[in-house]
């Protein structure tokens, strides 16, 4: 699987303490990590929560990654800017229940973690066990055991309501706001992750042709 980390703006201090921790996790899964950025508070790429959640659904559906890992203060605008997005369910975790019960009920691909809550010693001991939680087990298993079957036949009608819902990302990036677009996907390795790993070859002819 390959996991794509967006660190927005206030929280870019932490970004290379949250892809140790989730590298320390992912690789010896077998998954690839992808650190999308921020890396530093003064970036020249300058992330927005509402700018991570585009970046996100550019990734996802261009199937550029298959999970992205985001957050911001709270953890809440970086959900809500996620979910508004075709082909992204994007939960907020604040524990290791929470990481263990999305992925097992909710089965989703994208979180916002709330990197500047109960951030202190240990944080990092809270993000890697999150982790361990999320990524160990196959997800969408349902919890608990006698709640799999209606667990799973909601999460169908979630992901079918979502198709109904939203706009088709073509029709979003030719629709949204240009210069924001562009802002979006300027980060310094946007380029080098982005188009190798693209598989929507639309999406990507259209963000080279900005």
């Amino acid at each position: 699987m390959k996991i794509a980390l967006i660190n927005e703006n206030s929280q870019a201090a932490k970004n290379a303490l949250v892809e140790s921790c989730l590298r320390k996790v992912a690789e010896p899964m077998g998954h690839e990590v992808f650190n999308y950025g921020m890396y530093a508070a003064d970036d020249a790429c300058q992330l927005t929560y509402v700018k991570a959640g585009l970046l996100a659904a550019i990734l996802i559906n261009a199937k550029a990654a298959d999970y992205v890992v985001t957050g911001c203060g709270t953890g809440e605008g970086a959900m809500l800017a996620c979910n508004i997005y075709p082909n992204v369910l994007c939960g907020h975790l604040e524990d290791v229940e929470d990481a263990f019960m999305f992925a097992q009920i909710n089965d989703g691909n994208a979180i916002a973690l709330p990197f500047a809550k109960k951030f202190g010693w240990g944080g990092e001991l809270t993000l890697t066990y999150m982790f361990e939680k999320l990524l160990g087990t196959p997800s969408g298993g349902g919890y608990p055991p006698e709640r799999v079957e209606p667990e799973q036949r909601n999460k169908k009608i979630l992901d079918e309501m979502k198709k109904i819902t939203h706009k088709d990302m073509m029709t979003i990036l030719r629709e949204v706001d240009q210069d924001f677009l562009r802002e979006t996907i300027s980060g310094e390795h946007f380029a080098e992750l982005f188009y190798p790993n693209c598989q929507v070859p639309e999406i990507a002819e259209y963000l080279k042709a900005l």
